[in-house]
């Protein structure tokens, strides 16, 4: 008798991308990139398709299991950034380039409140997503979807935006001007991206499904 654990291929292959969008976040976040007249960390871009994922799966399977999707996203993020701690840790073979030893060590180094900052704002930010995705969907039923992933991402981010460069840089430097850039990018980016890919992602998931 077959008793094997038996889930949605929407939810095993969204759990997969998810885990490496986790992973990948932190990475990218080292390049800041100019969109025009705004300036914004790379790693805003796997943040959103986080965001556009958890929905998705919170859309086509319920908040408990986007909220569970959340909650194992934990593993990754943590395990990266151990991974990263001990490789840095590992003395670098005499024969690699100093150059790229001295750019590795730059990009992949972080403080304790960075590392702190963007685990808390990780979780935070993504349930609240995930929460409120799945309260407009009870008042709204399944109509706009755009408007109901649109509104959930931005106020994600601005939390994520607000809990993560506070942890990591109040005391360091003046944030006001950082926190303001960093939200309205997001605002933005949400607004702009996010609608059209959660369409892309749900019916993308409803076939895998068939």
């Amino acid at each position: 008798m077959d008793t094997a654990l038996r889930i949605p291929r929407s939810l095993f292959a969204f759990s997969i991308f998810y885990g490496g969008m986790v992973c990948i976040a932190g990475v990218l976040g080292n390049k800041q990139v100019a969109l025009g007249p705004l300036a914004v960390e790379a790693g805003i871009f796997a943040f959103l398709l986080l965001v556009v994922t958890s929905s998705a799966v919170a859309e086509l399977h319920g908040r408990d299991i986007a909220n569970r999707l959340v909650r194992i996203g934990f593993v990754p993020l943590v395990v990266s950034i151990l991974l990263a701690v001990v490789v840095l840790a590992v003395p670098a073979s005499p024969q690699m380039e100093p150059a790229r030893r001295d750019a590795f060590a730059l990009m992949m180094g972080g403080t304790p409140r960075i590392w702190v900052g963007g685990i808390v704002a990780y979780g935070i930010s993504q349930t609240l997503n995930v929460t409120i995705f799945s309260w407009l969907k009870g008042r709204e039923g399944s109509t706009l979807l755009w408007l109901r992933a649109g509104i959930a991402s931005i106020l994600s981010q601005i939390v994520d935006t607000l809990l993560f460069v506070s942890i990591a840089f109040l005391g360091v430097f003046p944030i006001g001007e950082l926190l303001a850039g960093q939200m309205l990018a997001k605002v933005v980016l949400s607004a702009v991206l996010v609608p059209p890919a959660i369409y892309l992602f749900v019916g993308l998931g409803r076939r895998l499904d068939r």
